[in-house]
């Protein structure tokens, strides 16, 4: 039997992430994560897999975002009960990152009255068959495939999948995100060159991102003018990357006294003890940083910051007059702490509101970023009078450009590229640019494809 590709979420979305590798006596998945973005998105998750989880080995997890790792305890309660495998980074944040996802599931299921996707158990259970691979370690799966694991840069412990296929030597790489190199915070992504077939994400495959000086001079003109008339900044964040890019960037401007000490709070109790592991993980940090941690900085603190772990404490922020800023999940505006702090900031034109990550079809924050003048927040209405400010440089997702360039290191082994994880406008215009400027044949596949390489 010839060695396939099966394509089961993750294809004409951002989100979803969900591939299997299937050889003669291998049956691998690579990620499995939720669907996010509107009402029809989200009830996607409670449907059957495309597969019987049982039959599957392996589940190998690139990283620990929520749309690659969201619906393994739907796996395992279904009946997986194979090894899963990632950077021991990725096993630490996904533990929270699950044990997150389990209450705010448990919460949209009571509010829509159906039964909830998964339970703690299932958590617990997905959590025990976790087993982590260090970066740069040839790994032997079975007698048909090892893998070696290459940080993709784009948040802490992402990885690419670099499977070897013993008979043939022949490489499928399996990307997850790629990272925006060079980052503020982590090691540059590794170079692929030697691929013989890559299964790749799109996000940004469409467009180049804002010049990272630019971006960096942005937010601090952002920051400065929103103070100055003395209003409130928030900024939904997703609360892993995102958050410690953002609070490390802070703390340089205010320890430089770019911008005025004004009241930061952090309103995460997920993105707090994400930071926690952050900062016990600081190897995987670039050598820029890892110097700055040396020399005694807290990169991730900065005089007026506080943290707010408990409800109570996240009440008594609107009690705070003057300017402040607000730092909270969740990064679109669905569910979390930041959706009471919009309800509240919204509607006033003094105030502010700061997108720097990506926001999908569908979802709040992307209606209210592309102009909504009037949301619905858990059934409240909500006029929008605050200055909506969108910052694109703080992507941690690789450009177009530079995802040619990444194609471009395999250019001489490449038989074919396969591109996913973009909504399709971004995905197709990837495909044919790599098509176009290097010659290699490159696809967007459609849900539920099966493509087998002949030559394994």
């Amino acid at each position: 039997m010839a060695v396939k590709i099966n394509f089961y979420s993750g294809v004409g979305t951002v989100t979803g992430a969900n591939f299997g590798l299937i050889g003669e006596e291998s049956k691998f998945l690579i990620d499995c994560g939720l669907t996010q973005g509107g009402q029809e998105d989200r009830m996607s998750n409670y449907e059957p897999f495309a597969y019987n989880p049982s039959e599957m080995d392996f589940l190998f997890i690139t990283h620990a975002h929520i749309d690659h790792i969201g619906r393994i305890p739907k796996l395992v309660k279904d009946g997986f009960r194979g090894v899963i495998y990632s950077t021991i980074a990725t096993q630490e944040l996904a533990k929270y990152m699950l044990e997150d996802a389990v209450n705010i599931l448990q919460g949209e299921a009571r509010r829509e009255k159906h039964e909830a996707l998964y339970e703690k158990e299932d958590v617990d259970l997905a959590l025990s068959l976790w087993k982590s691979i260090s970066y740069h370690d040839d790994f032997k799966i079975n007698n048909e495939f090892s893998v070696y694991l290459k940080d993709a840069g784009h948040i802490l412990g992402s990885c690419m999948f670099e499977f070897t296929h013993t008979k043939t030597e022949k490489k499928i790489v399996f990307t997850g995100d790629l990272g925006n190199t060079p980052t503020p915070l982590l090691k540059d992504t590794d170079m692929v060159s030697d691929a013989d077939y890559l299964v790749m994400e799109s996000v940004y495959g469409d467009r180049n991102h804002e010049d990272k000086d630019e971006r960096k001079e942005k937010l601090k003109e952002v920051l400065n003018r929103v103070i100055k008339r003395g209003g409130t900044l928030v900024i939904p964040v997703f609360s892993l990357e995102k958050t410690q890019v953002l609070l490390h960037e802070l703390n340089d401007m205010i320890e430089a006294d770019e911008v005025p000490k004004v009241p930061v709070f952090l309103d995460s109790p997920l993105a707090i003890r994400l930071t926690e592991v952050y900062k016990k993980e600081f190897d995987n940090f670039n050598e820029h940083v890892r110097k700055e941690i040396r020399d005694g900085d807290d990169i991730f603190h900065f005089p007026k910051l506080e943290v707010t772990m408990h409800q109570r404490e996240s009440e008594s922020i609107h009690n705070i007059k003057g300017p402040k800023i607000i730092i909270a999940a969740s990064g679109m505006s669905e569910g979390g702490r930041i959706m009471s702090h919009e309800k509240r900031y919204l509607p006033d034109e003094n105030n502010a509101l700061l997108f720097i990550g990506f926001q999908v079809a569908g979802s709040l924050g992307r209606a209210i970023k592309e102009g909504k003048k009037k949301v619905k927040m858990n059934g409240t209405s909500v006029d929008i009078k605050a200055e909506i400010i969108t910052v694109n440089g703080y992507s941690s997702h690789k450009d177009s450009d530079h995802l040619l360039e990444f194609v471009s290191n395999s250019e001489k082994t490449l038989k074919k590229v396969f591109v996913v994880m973009g909504e399709p406008k971004s995905a197709l215009f990837l495909a044919q640019k790599i098509r176009d400027n290097l010659d290699i044949d490159a696809v967007h596949p459609n849900t539920g494809d099966s493509i087998v390489l002949n030559d394994l």
